[in-house]
């Protein structure tokens, strides 16, 4: 029995991980002296209300070699004889490198992939690699349609200020706007082969940022087919749920999901982000 492990950054809405009997190994939370697993003692909402008023900025940590060996021994007494883990983005954070030492420390053969990316372009490399086992795919197989689905992958992030990504520590090549005028705009993206932040965009509006994304989102699927497409947002439901209602309408994806953005990504993107991430199938 092939087991998916992943850590809290994929954003996988809780049902699907349930259905697809995913495990999540949470990362931390550190906000002044108390320590939080991302979406276990803290969940999103509370953090997007609580970031907005505390004057201590919070901090992230990943879980440790001891995180993903428990986990590891734990899916394995269960009946794991295999084990896919995937991780954020290594050029992002320590996790990949925590998940790979302590495969080294069981018994059970761990294949440790690095996504390459933060959110929903995580949580779609886990669904497919999830789906691909449940049709019946070996390891390997597995392995070489992640690198594949990789080269297809489309993130874009449209945030209120550049300061959270700047506080984070996580701004990437989007340095270069760092000093810029305030009160800027800026839409980001996510390079699936360096795994790195880039700069798209700047606008001085909400709404001129949010155009930015959804026009430069799709201009990737022209004439694509069976789409699947996850709208992220920073506390800001309805306005993701309208979002979601215009590409259902333009675009007809096979697979739409909108979901809320953990905690330990929140750090970086802050409140009233907005995400949209997906590829096309072939």
């Amino acid at each position: 029995m092939i087991r998916i492990i992943t850590d809290s950054t994929c954003d996988i809405p809780d049902n699907l991980i349930k259905q697809y009997d995913i495990t999540i190994i949470p990362h931390y939370i550190i906000w002044g002296n108390q320590q939080y697993r991302d979406r276990v003692d803290m969940q999103p909402v509370d953090f997007y209300q609580r970031i907005k008023t505390d004057l201590d900025y919070p901090t992230s940590s990943q879980a440790s070699i001891e995180d993903f060996k428990k986990v590891y021994e734990e899916v394995a007494a269960k009946g794991a004889s295999e084990i896919i883990a995937l991780t954020v983005s290594s050029a992002m954070s320590g996790a990949y490198h925590m998940a790979s030492e302590a495969a080294k420390l069981v018994r059970v053969p761990v294949s440790v992939v690095d996504g390459k990316s933060p959110s929903m372009s995580l949580g779609w490399q886990v669904l497919a690699a999830a789906r691909a086992r449940d049709a019946g795919m070996k390891v390997g197989e597995i392995l070489a349609m992640l690198d594949e689905l990789k080269t297809r992958l489309v993130q874009y992030v449209a945030m209120e200020s550049l300061e959270y990504l700047q506080k984070s520590g996580r701004i990437g090549n989007a340095v270069k706007w760092v000093g810029s005028v305030l009160k800027i705009r800026p839409l980001i993206s996510i390079n699936h082969k360096t795994g790195l932040v880039e700069p798209a965009s700047l606008s001085r509006t909400h709404k001129g940022v949010i155009d930015q994304m959804y026009n430069k989102f799709f201009e990737h699927f022209k004439a694509k087919q069976k789409l699947h497409i996850a709208v992220m947002h920073g506390n800001i439901l309805t306005e993701a749920e309208e979002m979601a209602e215009r590409i259902k309408r333009e675009f007809n994806p096979v697979e739409l999901i909108v979901n809320i953005t953990g905690p330990v990504l929140g750090i970086s993107t802050g409140p009233g982000a907005l995400a949209l991430c997906g590829y096309a199938e072939d």
